[in-house]
C-alpha cells in the first residue's frame, strides 16, 4: 500500500532541513507562497558548483523566468550533498514524503512515482501546434525503445531530462603547450606519456579524488573496450528483457552472463586486463593521495585542483563547463583516449566510448501528491522541454539539450563527437549490491592493499550479489540461469 501524501508543508520542511534551500518567487516569503499560489519544492543534487545552497545565478535566473510565465506557481529549489543525495531521495519516496519534483537517480519502486507517458502523449501548452510533448524531444537520446529511459519493469516514462549528460577529459591548453603535449590524445600508450611530460612540467596530470566518478568513469570506459568481443555472444535479450538482440547490452543480458559463467572477474582475461590498465593509469597520472580529496564538484573530478591550474586534465560532464569560472578559456575537452594493442595485447580495437543519454539533470514526480500539485510539476517539466526557454541556461552552464530546438554550447564539442558520443556496447564491469560503492570495489587494487587475485574475487563475489538483487527486483527469478 501506497502511504498516504503528508500535508505539503511537512513535504517541504523534511526537504529543506537535508540541504540548501533556495526560495524564488513572485510575492513569495520563506513561510511559503503568497496569494495563494502553489508552492512546488525540486531536490536534487549540485552538479554545477560547490554551493551547498544553491545551483548558481543560472539556474535562479531560469526559476524567475518559469515563474513570470506562472505566477501562480511558487519554486523552492533544495540543494541535497552529492555524497547521501541518493539515499535521502530513496528514502523519502519509500516513505511517501518525497517533494514535488526529485532528481531521477534514486532508488524507488514504479509505483512511488507518477508515470509520465500519458502526459507525454498530449500537447506541451507551451509550445504553439504542439501534439505530443514527447515530439519535442531527439528521439536520438529520449525514446521508449532506448536503454535507460523508460522503466524496464512497468515500461513507463518517470522523468524528463533537463540536459543529456556525455563524460569527457576536460584539459588546460596552457599546461599542455607548457609540457609540450599535443591535444587530442588518442591512444593510452600516449596518455602515458604525456603524463610523464606533464609530471616533469610541475602538474598533476590527472586530478582525482575520493568520489566513485574518477575511478567509476575510468574503469568503465576501460572495462568497455576490453570486452567488447563478447557482446554479441551474450547479447541474448531486448532491451525490455525479451529474448532476442539489443543495440546496447541489456541488464539482465549481462547478469545472466555472469551467472552462467560465460562473463567472470576470475576467468575473462579482459576482466584482470582492465583492472592492470585501470592501475597503470592511477600511478602515472592521478593526484597523489587522491582517496584523501574530497570531492568538491559533482560534474567535474577534483575541481578544486583542475580549477586552480595544479592539474592538467580532469573527467567531467559538459554541464561542468560552468563551474570553472576564470579557468574555461584556456580549457578544451575531448575523449578518453582508445586501448590499442600498444598497450595491450588483449585489445580489441574498439574506440573509446561513453554516450550522450540522459543520465544528466533529469527529475521525476512522486505518486503522492494531491492534483493541484501534481499539475504544477507537470506544468514545470512542460516548460524545461522548450527550447527558447531554457537555452540561456544551457549556454551558461554548458549543458546538452534533449531538444530538438536547443543547442549544443560552444567549449564542450570534444565531448559529444565522433565515436565517444555514441553508448557503451557493453557498459563496463557491473556493480556491486546496494550499498556497495564502486570507489569501495577497486581502491583497495590501485592502493596496493589487494592482490589482483584477491581483488577478481572480491569483483565475483560483488557482482553475482548485485545481479541477485536485480533478479529479484525485476522478477526474473523464473529464469532458469536464475535459479541456480
Amino acid at each position: 500500500m501506497i502511504p498516504a501524501s503528508p500535508p505539503l508543508g511537512r513535504r517541504t520542511l523534511l526537504a529543506g532541513a537535508l540541504g540548501g534551500t533556495v526560495l524564488i518567487g513572485a510575492g513569495c516569503g520563506a513561510g511559503g507562497a503568497a496569494g495563494g499560489a502553489v508552492e512546488i519544492t525540486l531536490s536534487g543534487p549540485n552538479q554545477w558548483n560547490s554551493d551547498g545552497a544553491s545551483f548558481g545565478t543560472p539556474w535562479e535566473e531560469l526559476i524567475a523566468r518559469f515563474q513570470a510565465d506562472e505566477p501562480d506557481i511558487a519554486v523552492k529549489t533544495v540543494v541535497l550533498p552529492l555524497k547521501d543525495f541518493a539515499q535521502t531521495l530513496a528514502t523519502q519516496l519509500s516513505a511517501g514524503t518525497a517533494p514535488e519534483l526529485v532528481f531521477n537517480q534514486a532508488s524507488h519502486e514504479p509505483h512511488m512515482v507518477h508515470p509520465l507517458t500519458e502526459a507525454l502523449g498530449q500537447p506541451n501548452p507551451y509550445v504553439s501546434g504542439n501534439k505530443a510533448w514527447l515530439d519535442l524531444f531527439d528521439p536520438k537520446y529520449f525514446a521508449a525503445e532506448l536503454p535507460n529511459v523508460v522503466s524496464p519493469i512497468s515500461g513507463e516514462f518517470e522523468f524528463v531530462p533537463f540536459n543529456l549528460v556525455s563524460v569527457g577529459v576536460y584539459y588546460n591548453t596552457e599546461a599542455f603547450e607548457k609540457a609540450g603535449v599535443s591535444a587530442p590524445i588518442k591512444t593510452f600508450a600516449e596518455l602515458l606519456e604525456a603524463c610523464e611530460k606533464l609530471t616533469a612540467a610541475g602538474y598533476t596530470p590527472f586530478a582525482m579524488d575520493n568520489s566513485n566518478i574518477g575511478v567509476g568513469w575510468s574503469i568503465k570506459t576501460i572495462a568497455n573496450m576490453m570486452l567488447d568481443k563478447y557482446f554479441d555472444k551474450i547479447n541474448v535479450y531486448d532491451t525490455f528483457g525479451k529474448p532476442g538482440k539489443a543495440k546496447y547490452l541489456a541488464a539482465k543480458s549481462f547478469a545472466r552472463a555472469v551467472l552462467t559463467g560465460e562473463l567472470s572477474a576470475q576467468g575473462t582475461p579482459e576482466v584482470a586486463e582492465s583492472i592492470m590498465l585501470l592501475k597503470q593509469f592511477f600511478d602515472a597520472g592521478a593526484t597523489k593521495n587522491w582517496t584523501g580529496v574530497a570531492a568538491s564538484s559533482g560534474s567535474v573530478v577534483n575541481l578544486r585542483d583542475f580549477q586552480s591550474g595544479k592539474a592538467a586534465m580532469a573527467w567531467g560532464v559538459p554541464f561542468g563547463y560552468g563551474a570553472l569560472g576564470e579557468i574555461k578559456d584556456k580549457v578544451a575537452s575531448m575523449p578518453f583516449p582508445t586501448i590499442t594493442a600498444e598497450s595491450s595485447k588483449l585489445s580489441t580495437g574498439a574506440a573509446a566510448r561513453f554516450g550522450v543519454s540522459t543520465g544528466g539533470t533529469s527529475y521525476m514526480i512522486p505518486s503522492t501528491l494531491d492534483d493541484a500539485h501534481r499539475a504544477a510539476a507537470i506544468k514545470f517539466l512542460q516548460w524545461m522541454s522548450v527550447g527558447e526557454k531554457i537555452q540561456p541556461w544551457l549556454d551558461a552552464t554548458g549543458g546538452i539539450p534533449a531538444l530538438k530546438d536547443a543547442t549544443v554550447p560552444d567549449g564542450i564539442s570534444g565531448m559529444i563527437e565522433g565515436e565517444w558520443s555514441e553508448p557503451m556496447r557493453i557498459g563496463g564491469l557491473p556493480g556491486g549490491p546496494a550499498g556497495v560503492s564502486e570507489l569501495s570495489m577497486y581502491d583497495g587494487f590501485l592502493l596496493g592493499t589487494k592482490s589482483l587475485d584477491q581483488e577478481l574475487d572480491q569483483l565475483q563475489d560483488l557482482w553475482v550479489k548485485g545481479f541477485q538483487e536485480k533478479i529479484k527486483k525485476n522478477g526474473w527469478d523464473n529464469e532458469d540461469w536464475a535459479k541456480s
